[in-house]
């Protein structure tokens, strides 16, 4: 969805203000009858949640809240986020790490048992096509999740692979979790309201770790990660007990932690500095353009042996010709495909993703920039609807991260 959720719910919010119900029902909701639902899609409407078309799914851009009230309570208290749309998955067998190795640019052998990592998967150019957390739970054994709106191209390119890798010998089969949903809980509350509903220790989990244990009764997978850059957990739980377990760490937490929709996710990985697949990390863009090096194991920047390693590696060592880089603007928030130029009124880029940010109080936006032109500081003008505007390129994250690490 280019262009950005968080300009979509801002969208809604205002037609709906205005009484406009029936707009908003033809431009959002006129395929709703081919759209897949979660199985906590009734949940979703009985708590106000706003469905929109997203990735061939009916999702909740926001519930009775605004997007800027649910970023900040994300950040002050917590969410829970259905995002069970996303694709989770399973590889298995003896060579299954050898297998992965050959598709993505992380050491996925160098990972520890119940480890994980964000990866990408590139293609023979080292473009990506698609970022995912991936797992080592045993030597014999990888899940990873892949982005919703890339699913079925993932899902066949790995196919793909696994037919002609199984041709030579190897030893790898998979299974896809569509029996299962996964939650997100993210937030400061995050850990301490999961602990009500387990009897594992979860301040013994660090960020990036995976455990497969019992939460309200039922055996889940959990990993200690997310996409907002504050602490917390993703839960893959069978569906049947989906609902069961977003009823209770919404009592748990007493009313702090607030169902949160697409739009909120989107401004909160935004102020942590992540990338949004069809945004900020196309096919034709690498890892190292995207400024993901650190993804890449040191071992594969050594041996290679991913899809487009020879143009990865080269752009490691010479270095991009563009890079992804952070801004503040004035004037209004830059969108997606906004033209960059430097003070001399020379394109030098394009924005990919932008907003308001709800927790500085002021336009943020990252995007691509010429090489030379990406360090913090340097004076650039971005173009909105056919109008300068002052900008600077900044650091990222632009809201620092809180990741739960050993101290």
């Amino acid at each position: 969805m280019r262009g950005g959720l968080w300009q979509l719910g801002q969208s809604i919010t205002r037609r709906l203000a205005h009484g406009d119900k029936k707009a908003v029902a033809c431009r959002y909701f006129a395929s709703e009858a081919e759209l897949k639902k979660t199985v906590l899609y009734d949940f979703h409407v009985v708590n106000g949640g706003k469905m929109v078309p997203f990735a061939g799914w009916s999702m909740p851009i926001q519930y009775k809240d605004s997007i800027m009230d649910s970023t900040l309570n994300c950040r002050e208290n917590g969410s829970l986020f259905d995002v069970s749309h996303m694709c989770g998955l399973s590889l298995k067998g003896k060579d299954s790490v050898q297998f992965l190795e050959k598709l993505v640019i992380a050491d996925v052998a160098g990972l520890a048992p119940g480890a994980g990592s964000l990866t990408v998967f590139t293609n023979e150019k080292g473009g990506a096509i698609d970022d995912s957390v991936i797992t080592k739970v045993k030597d014999d054994h990888i899940y990873l999740v892949v982005n919703a709106g890339c699913r079925d191209k993932d899902l066949a390119h790995i196919e793909e692979h696994m037919k002609a890798f199984k041709a030579k010998g190897g030893d790898v089969s998979w299974h896809i979790y569509d029996e299962r949903s996964l939650l997100a809980l993210q937030g400061p509350l995050a850990a301490p309201v999961l602990q009500h509903l387990t009897k594992e220790d979860l301040s013994k989990m660090y960020f990036g770790e995976f455990r497969v244990l019992d939460i309200n009764g039922v055996q889940c997978f959990l990993t200690r990660t997310g996409y907002t850059g504050e602490d917390g957990f993703e839960i893959s739980i069978p569906s049947e007990s989906a609902v069961d377990l977003a009823k209770a760490i919404l009592e748990k937490s007493e009313g702090k932690i607030r169902l949160t929709g697409l739009g909120a996710r989107d401004s909160l990985r935004l102020e942590a500095g992540l990338c949004l697949y069809g945004n900020d990390l196309e096919q034709h863009i690498t890892p190292i353009e995207a400024g993901l090096t650190w993804a890449i194991g040191k071992r594969r920047r050594a041996e290679g042996g991913f899809l487009g390693a020879d143009v990865i590696l080269k752009q490691l060592e010479e270095g991009p010709k563009i890079r992804r880089v952070g801004f503040f603007s004035s004037g209004p928030p830059p969108r997606s495909h906004s033209e960059i130029q430097d003070e001399g009124g020379n394109n030098i880029g394009e924005i990919t993703s932008g907003g308001f940010s709800p927790c500085l109080k002021k336009n943020i936006a990252m995007g691509y920039v010429k090489s030379g032109l990406h360090k913090a500081g340097t004076k650039v003008k971005i173009i909105i609807r056919g109008k300068s505007n002052e900008g600077v390129v900044t650091k990222m994250p632009f809201v620092p991260t809180k990741y739960y690490k050993p101290s």
